[in-house]
């Protein structure tokens, strides 16, 4: 399966086919459920309750459900986060090292978690960082 999916949120543009060239068809972490997102795994990475995901993706907690009535928005944010933790997966290929990757202060983003960002609204400046970190280092070896 090779997944045609992209995000556009501003100047900001990922095409999940890219993603995943080097492996056709492969989500190692299993961050996508065919052309979606598994949310129990990416909020599993994240550690984000309800509460957290209300606030990261601005939507009433009320609103806030995992199943084929997802609001549209919270299912782009969902998406969003879980190219992201797709991106940071590939680059290290081991799913604790990119997970304590998302919930460890990191100096470069001024001694925030990534996911502390991604909670707090800042998903589009993290993005970037991820994108600018892997343009400029190969991806770990196996």
């Amino acid at each position: 399966m090779v997944y045609l999916w992209s995000i556009n949120r501003g100047d900001t543009m990922i095409q999940a086919n890219a993603l995943f060239q080097n492996v056709p068809g492969t989500d190692a972490f299993h961050f996508f459920k065919g052309a979606g997102p598994n949310c129990p795994r990416v909020l599993e990475v994240l550690d984000f309750k309800k509460e957290d995901v209300a606030k990261a993706a601005d939507v009433p907690l009320s609103s806030v459900r995992y199943d084929d009535k997802m609001s549209a928005e919270l299912l782009e944010r969902m998406r969003e986060w879980a190219v992201a933790l797709a991106l940071v997966g590939e680059f290290f290929n081991d799913f604790d090292k990119t997970t304590l990757w998302f919930r460890v202060p990191n100096p470069l983003l001024g001694g925030i978690a990534p996911r502390d960002m991604i909670r707090v609204g800042r998903f589009k400046k993290l993005l970037k960082f991820i994108q600018t970190a892997l343009d400029q280092n190969p991806p770990m070896a196996a």
